[in-house]
């Protein structure tokens, strides 16, 4: 059961009484007319052989409101792409398959780079761009939601009620996060989040001073939740890193576009499980360790465009602020973790604060080594500028392969 208090100075939106799904999908059905509603489904062709996905099909299939899914599917041969065709045939929706790795995606991804508009890196961000790219091109929506197809614990009532704020046309919202409790299996999860971005983010603050971003940032209750949904006039502006600073990417992009009484969070599940990452100690390339570089450098940045400075000794003192607070706020975890009759590990949860400080100071020195960096897909607007049928050359490839390789 969700408390009813307001934290920050984004809305949130809480699961106060238990609503029956089946309401909010008739009220959804009401919003079709006004609101059509578009999903988009990230995902790598090895999900197709879990178990997670499989049963996010069956749900998926029981939500008439959704006019349009659109999975972009990463990593897949034409043989497994012809499969996945077949997988997502049972849904009833307006279904689109994104063979991202196809000759006809290829060949817009190579017109796009030589015209230096190509997202730079494979992963998350790239396959989401695409997706979004293909939304707006499809015209059939005019609200979209967002999630990942690896959660174990997933029902239909967490998609109806991430969609929900922004396609209810009573309400002002321009985007929504979802967030709800990392637990399963009696044990607390979400490491990076708890461990490395709300302790960054207050340490932050104390090094860097009052900051209306990160007081912002600090609303969320889960950052890193990969389950978001927004108005589709957002894609238009939409500026998104490649790598894993994807959810930190997207809402500086929501500040810096809307005000923040246009913005919301809600929660979307009582449970919520999927594939866990490894912390990679040993790899800096790969996991936690990765993911962990990719979010600091992403605060870093955004940091700079609001005109903070950085060096050497400022970073060396945010990493110094970072390490206390976060081993503070183990200890925070302990206590909660044994109240609630959990599972915890402290041995492992301050190993992984000891990582996550160095790839703090990791990040800041490629922040100064590469002022140049360009890490942002560019937005839709900008690539239609300069390729003006772009989004006509996009549904075609799209409507091709899916004609060409059903059945």
């Amino acid at each position: 059961m969700g408390d009813f208090y307001q934290n920050g100075i984004v809305t949130t939106l809480h699961n106060l009484c238990r609503r029956p799904v089946d309401e909010l999908e008739a009220e959804l059905m009401s919003f079709r007319k006004a609101r059509p509603m578009s999903l988009v489904l990230p995902s790598l062709y090895s999900e197709l052989e879990g178990p997670a996905l499989r049963n996010i099909v069956r749900e998926l299939a029981q939500a008439p409101y959704l006019e349009q899914i659109v999975i972009g599917l990463d990593r897949a041969n034409e043989q497994q792409y012809r499969h996945a065709l077949g997988y997502f045939a049972e849904l009833p929706q307006h279904v689109r398959v994104l063979w991202n790795d196809g000759p006809r995606l290829r060949a817009i991804d190579l017109a796009l780079r030589e015209q230096g508009l190509a997202p730079t890196e494979q992963g998350k961000g790239r396959n989401v761009w695409f997706c979004f790219g293909y939304v707006l091109a499809s015209g059939m929506s005019k609200s979209v939601a967002l999630h990942d197809c690896d959660i174990l614990t997933y029902t239909r009532e967490l998609v109806a009620r991430l969609i929900y704020p922004v396609a209810n046309p009573a309400f002002n919202y321009m985007f929504c996060k979802g967030y709800y409790a990392r637990v399963a299996d009696s044990k607390m999860n979400g490491r990076v989040s708890r461990l490395l971005v709300t302790p960054l983010i207050r340490a932050l603050k104390k090094v860097c001073g009052p900051s209306d971003f990160l007081d912002y940032l600090d609303s969320y209750r889960y950052p890193l939740a990969g389950e978001f949904s927004f108005r589709t006039d957002v894609i238009n502006d939409l500026r998104i890193p490649s790598d894993w600073g994807l959810e930190v990417g997207v809402l500086s992009e929501m500040k810096r576009n809307y005000a923040t009484n246009r913005l919301c969070q809600v929660d979307i599940a009582d449970t919520y499980d999927h594939k866990h990452q490894e912390l990679s100690p040993e790899d800096a390339s790969r996991g936690l360790s990765k993911m962990s570089t990719d979010i600091s450098k992403a605060l870093f940045r955004k940091l700079a465009t609001n005109g903070e400075i950085f060096s050497s000794e400022k970073f060396r003192t945010i990493k110094a602020a970072y390490f206390r607070i976060a081993l503070d706020f183990v200890e925070t975890y302990q206590n909660d973790a044994v109240i609630n009759g959990l599972g915890f590990d402290r041995h492992k949860e301050e190993k992984a604060v000891e990582l996550f400080a160095q790839n703090v100071m990791r990040a800041g020195t490629y922040f100064l080594e590469n002022p140049m960096d360009t890490p942002f897909i560019p937005s839709w607007n900008r690539v239609i500028s300069a390729i003006p049928d772009i989004q006509q050359q996009l549904l075609d490839a799209v409507e091709l392969d899916n004609q060409e390789f059903a059945g």
